[in-house]
């Protein structure tokens, strides 16, 4: 009877999400969610367990993660155990995180936060996913925080961990059946219209500047003219290192849910796709480093560029190891790299304008005067 009056408030509460989304308001919406989920739920909830869930203690604390972290969603960690991820809004299912999920668990991949459950709910229109129940990391720090220490202090040993991690990802996702690489657009144009957008959304000097960088940026794209030879896999669709958590125990890759700001991605991608996002996102902490850190341009580029470095040979040492030095076409790399920038400058452009300064100070360091013709 417990639960059966668990699950009658919690139905209660999660009726309203259209008009209030789950929010800090919700103080002990979490732990009885997860004291309901003893038992499964009666329609039309539904549960798709990964993992034994651990009971929650007698008195169980909720705390949010702050305001800085997760702003798409809604997490709460209870009992310093679980975090409940609530989806604002919901998402329709299929979704590709509870496949991801139950796939990992079935290849024995332990580098991300257990995962034990998704929850959710059938309607009119089709079935949502409302939650995500993942294993809390002690101590955990996301990049944003720890590899901006890192580039302020130059240190670089982190770099062969986040390439073995990679690696070892995409090996498993590799396993992971169904999906094809249609329904996408072809690689050329797609990144064709990126840069194309980027100039048209990037405006003030910082446009000019990017205009005069137009043909240089084109000549990077021109190697994905020749297609996409090798291997499509399922991909993280958001690899950067706010993505990957240090914590207690070592380094763990978080949140599956693709990347919300691309439409026009398939499910399969090039395991280059992930690569090329990581390793910018290096250049993009060498740039946070400067502004929030004080730390010479100079300095902050030749971090990245070692960084880079060891990430890549780490993660084509790994590849090699497991018998899949097939997964990385080299040729796509750079021209992933140029893309993702543009689509930096769209993003800053669309959602956070203050966000700009990062991916134009990485192109500046690309592509200096003394370079231009």
């Amino acid at each position: 009877m417990g639960n059966l009056l668990n699950w009658d408030s919690i139905a209660r509460r999660l009726a309203a999400l259209a008009e209030e989304p789950v929010s800090d308001r919700d103080h002990g919406l979490s732990t009885t969610l997860l004291r309901a989920l003893a038992d499964d739920p009666p329609p039309p909830f539904g549960i798709r367990r990964f993992r034994p869930l651990p009971a929650p203690g007698a008195t169980a604390a909720e705390r949010g993660f702050g305001p800085h972290v997760d702003q798409t969603n809604h997490s709460v960690v209870v009992d310093e155990r679980v975090v409940v991820k609530w989806l604002t809004p919901p998402v329709p299912l299929p979704h590709p995180t509870p496949e991801i999920f139950a796939h990992l668990v079935e290849v024995g991949f332990a580098d991300t936060a257990p995962p034990y459950l998704a929850l959710t709910r059938a309607s009119d229109t089709g079935e949502e996913l409302l939650a995500l129940v993942t294993g809390y990391l002690p101590e955990a720090r996301d990049g944003w925080e720890w590899c901006v220490d890192e580039a302020g202090s130059g240190g670089t040993e982190f770099a062969g961990e986040l390439g073995r991690l990679a690696a070892d990802l995409h090996v498993a996702l590799a396993g992971l059946p169904g999906g094809s690489s249609g329904g996408q657009a072809d690689p050329a144009a797609r990144a064709a219209d990126a840069l194309a957008e980027a100039l048209s959304l990037t405006g003030g000097a910082d446009g000019e500047w990017l205009a005069t960088r137009a043909g240089a940026l084109a000549r990077e794209l021109e190697p994905l003219r020749a297609g996409v030879a090798g291997p499509s896999i399922r991909i993280h669709g958001d690899l950067h290192v706010g993505q990957i958590l240090r914590w207690r125990d070592g380094y763990a890759v978080i949140d599956f849910d693709g990347n919300p700001t691309v439409a026009d991605t398939g499910v399969r991608q090039p395991a280059a796709r992930d690569v090329a996002q990581l390793t910018t996102s290096l250049e993009h902490v060498a740039q946070v480093a400067i502004r929030r850190r004080g730390t010479p341009p100079a300095h902050a580029a030749a971090w990245a560029a070692k960084a880079r470095a060891g990430l890549l040979a780490a993660y084509r040492r790994r590849l090699s190891d497991k018998g899949r030095p097939d997964l990385l076409d080299e040729t796509l790399l750079r021209p992933f790299e140029v893309e993702q920038e543009c689509r930096e400058l769209i993003y800053a452009a669309r959602h956070l304008p203050r966000w700009r300064y990062a991916p134009m100070g990485v192109l500046r360091t690309w592509y200096p005067e003394e370079n231009l013709p």
